[in-house]
């Protein structure tokens, strides 16, 4: 863990009469983005100015309200020190309402993730909570006040130890049965192929070292070519167009096209035996091999960390 040196906060896991003393740390490397910063043409930093729509003269921080619209243009003023005293008030406790299955939370409701560390003599009860977790399938979730507001979250462990996942609340939530999406049957033959296709481009796990942000490692090589001076040059991009150039493909059509133009990946070979068997069949009487698309490469050389980064 890159920031394990650097906690951001000490906390307690509470549940009951036990209490289990944790560190808090980010999930994720907010260094990894790349910021630019806005200037002007000769290269001077901009300061940002607010200015009275009415009277057009600067107004200053200190003379600044918040306001909520009710109506049009119409608004209800608050002060800092009324908002200050609506604010929810930090707390170092976690605490634990009740343990759910894990599979119960869906996550669209996850947010922000955190990694929880024990903290001074926190190892046996850590232990011991994340495999309790771990053997019962279950959960945590918890009500935790931090940095003036109140969130629900959930705790939950994974093979290395517990994880704190910020939940959005269901108000801020979108379901899907609210976009109407129509119940459409599909066909015993038309599902076997699709199953086919699926099972052809299997993986056993998610592996996150196969991807690479391709459009980040490009903005990171032109830093560097300009660093070093050199001319940038637009890279060649192959465009993915809609399939059949837009035209209405039929569905049976296209999933014989898919499996009968998939070159036999690593995991498919590992699918020979029974599946094989019983699908060469209809394999067989599939349409020509046609060239698939070539992939994305990996991260380019050049995306290498320039000598100097510039911020966003």
């Amino acid at each position: 863990m890159a920031t394990a040196s650097r906690s951001i906060a000490s906390l307690t896991l509470s549940f009951g009469l036990v209490n289990v003393p944790v560190r808090l740390f980010s999930a994720t490397e907010s260094g990894a983005d790349i910021r630019f910063n806005l200037l002007a043409k000769d290269g001077s930093r901009l300061k940002q100015q607010y200015i009275n729509e009415r009277t057009k003269k600067v107004v200053e921080r200190k003379d600044m309200v918040k306001g909520f619209e009710v109506e049009d243009n119409q608004f209800v003023l608050f002060s800092p020190e009324e908002l200050k005293q609506l604010e929810e008030g930090s707390s170092h406790v976690i605490e634990i309402v009740s343990f759910v299955p894990l599979a119960s939370i869906d996550p669209l409701y996850y947010d922000k993730s955190y990694l929880l560390a024990p903290d001074k003599r926190g190892d046996k009860p850590y232990a011991l909570l994340a495999e309790a977790l771990r053997q019962s399938g279950r959960c945590a979730l918890a009500k935790w006040s931090w940095k003036a507001k109140q969130y629900v979250a959930q705790v939950r462990a994974n093979d290395d130890g517990l994880i704190l996942q910020q939940l959005r609340y269901a108000g801020e939530v979108r379901s899907l049965a609210d976009l109407d999406i129509p119940k459409t049957q599909v066909s015993k033959p038309e599902l076997q192929l699709a199953l086919q296709l699926v099972d052809q481009i299997a993986a056993d796990s998610f592996d996150p070292e196969q991807f690479h942000d391709e459009e980040k490692a490009r903005v990171l090589a032109a830093i560097d070519e300009k660093v070093k001076g050199k001319k940038i040059v637009a890279s060649s991009r192959e465009e993915h167009g809609p399939v059949g150039g837009g035209q209405v493909i039929d569905l049976m059509d296209a999933l014989r096209a898919s499996l009968g133009g998939k070159a036999a990946t690593k995991t498919a070979a590992r699918t020979a035996g029974k599946t094989a068997a019983k699908a060469s069949a209809k394999v067989t009487q599939l349409a020509p091999a046609r060239k698939a698309p070539k992939r994305a490469g990996a991260e380019p050389e050049a995306a290498a960390k320039p000598r100097a980064r510039a911020h966003r």
